[in-house]
């Protein structure tokens, strides 16, 4: 493991443990209110902060371990493979909210656009400044590209069946359009045949052990992350 790699770890673990008590009170239902109380009623007072009670001191929100882990995990991956160019900060910073975007996504079937369309905006600004930059290796004009191309075509699909893709995953295509087209056409293919058969393997299984009818509808956003995730290290692989 290169010092790189294992500093990218050390940060992931130190901001894996921050995100359950952001995706706790993020993780509300459409037109109500972030969540401000524990499940006991205790008022949250800030955003920053183990998902812990500060008066029960019960925990709450998501499991802080396999966050923190899926967090070390996918910084730790993209440090390796990435190196020290300067797309690489833009990457780590996305990565934090990413993972939250999917813990949010697979506990209420909801992308807050507090965090899509604020994630799209500083990505692409981010790589506007990478591509000025010595040593970077992917293309501007190929992120913009990739931007339009992915949204536009789920926008596409979701005009077409609503019910099998949410309009949060058109907002959340944006970035992830830019992270891969970034790196050309080849990952951007490549990322968007992950996710989709990533999910595919996921409802199959749901069937398959019999956890879900074959009418309910399954959380896209864990399977876009995770399939842009491979795209983009496919992509750094072969700048």
């Amino acid at each position: 493991m290169t010092p790189l790699t294992l500093l990218a770890a050390c940060y992931g673990i130190a901001a894996g443990i921050l995100i359950p008590r952001v995706a706790y009170r993020l993780s509300a239902e459409p037109a109500t209110a972030w969540r401000a109380s524990c499940p006991q009623g205790h008022p949250i007072r800030t955003w920053t902060g183990p998902a812990r009670c500060a008066t029960c001191t019960a925990p709450y929100g998501p499991s802080t371990l396999p966050v923190t882990l899926t967090t070390m995990l996918g910084c730790a991956l993209l440090a390796h493979a990435i190196g020290p160019r300067p797309e690489l900060m833009v990457w780590l910073l996305a990565a934090l909210v990413l993972v939250l975007l999917g813990v949010i996504d697979l506990k209420v079937h909801r992308l807050p656009n507090v965090l899509t369309l604020p994630l799209a905006a500083s990505a692409l600004a981010g790589l506007g400044v990478a591509a000025l930059l010595p040593g970077a290796s992917g293309s501007f004009t190929g992120a913009l590209g990739g931007m339009l191309a992915l949204a536009g075509g789920y926008f596409v699909l979701f005009l077409i069946s609503p019910r099998s893709l949410g309009f949060g995953d058109v907002k959340l295509a944006l970035a992830l359009g830019a992270a891969l087209g970034w790196y050309g056409w080849t990952a951007l293919i490549a990322g968007t045949i992950a996710a989709h058969a990533l999910a595919g393997v996921y409802a199959l299984a749901l069937l398959i052990l019999r956890k879900a009818p074959h009418t309910s509808s399954i959380p896209f956003g864990p399977f876009l992350v995770s399939g842009t995730l491979l795209g983009v290290l496919l992509g750094a692989a072969g700048a």
